[in-house]
């Protein structure tokens, strides 16, 4: 009798032994598999980020070039943004996400590209609110969008324009949209449009980080362009004074 019992208790606490280091295994596993499916999608992010520097330093070496034979003084002085721009980005070139603040920063160093290259056919407006300039918000996303409607709002037309960038917090969402004004709405085209590397790039950008959890819209409004973007607000720290200024 003892020893049936015996055998039931080694059976016992053999099949707890086995279901405890079956339970670590599967865990562990289950970590490694999780580990290895966030670096492919930091992997992922990389690489999608990455499409956006070459593509963006080409088109500013183009203009450079092109300025040279019209304005060799304005093509220095675009040479020197592009270098304080390369150095900006090298910073965070490692960061997936930046505060919104640093974003504009960066921002604003491809704008005095663009200043230079369109002189006052360029008008720029950036309205943001104060609380929205800790928000977190993905490494790059404002240029290829300011790129777009520099390219196809500006550039192809002899008119000057203007461009906007605005921020708000909309309850627990942040909302970033780029506006230009020298696209106009037709009928005959479709609304919603994807353009190039810059708006393709944008979209999976977002899709790698948020999941489902964001909204991107490229289309014609009556007024002009706008691309917009809905993200989750997210702070890294306390906010600064708001930016509402003109170049």
């Amino acid at each position: 009798m003892f020893y049936h019992f015996d055998v039931i208790c080694y059976a016992a606490v053999f099949a707890v032994n086995y279901a405890i280091d079956y339970y670590q295994r599967y865990r562990e596993e289950e970590l490694r598999s999780t580990q290895l499916a966030a670096k492919f999608a930091q992997t992922q992010l990389h690489m999608l980020k990455m499409q956006l520097h070459p593509h963006f330093l080409f088109n500013t070496l183009n203009a450079i070039s092109v300025l040279m034979t019209k304005d060799v003084k304005g093509a220095k002085k675009m040479l020197v943004s592009l270098s304080d721009l390369l150095r900006k980005s090298l910073e965070d070139v490692e960061a997936d996400e930046v505060t919104l603040e640093q974003e504009l920063e960066f921002l604003e160093h491809y704008l005095k590209i663009e200043a230079i290259r369109f002189k006052d056919r360029l008008t720029t407006k950036i309205d943001v609110e104060p609380q929205t300039l800790d928000a977190k918000v993905p490494n790059l996303i404002l240029q290829p969008l300011v790129e777009n409607a520099v390219r196809h709002g500006i550039a192809s037309r002899i008119e000057s324009g203007t461009i906007e960038i605005c921020a708000r917090r909309e309850e627990k969402l942040l909302r970033l949209w780029v506006r230009d004004g020298g696209r106009r709405f037709d009928a005959a085209v479709p609304a919603e449009i994807k353009e190039g590397i810059g708006l393709s790039n944008t979209q999976a950008r977002l899709k790698q980080l948020y999941g489902d959890n964001f909204s991107f819209q490229a289309k014609y409004v009556e007024d002009g362009f706008l691309a917009s973007i809905s993200i989750p607000f997210q702070t890294a720290r306390n906010s600064g004074s708001g930016t509402s200024l003109e170049i």
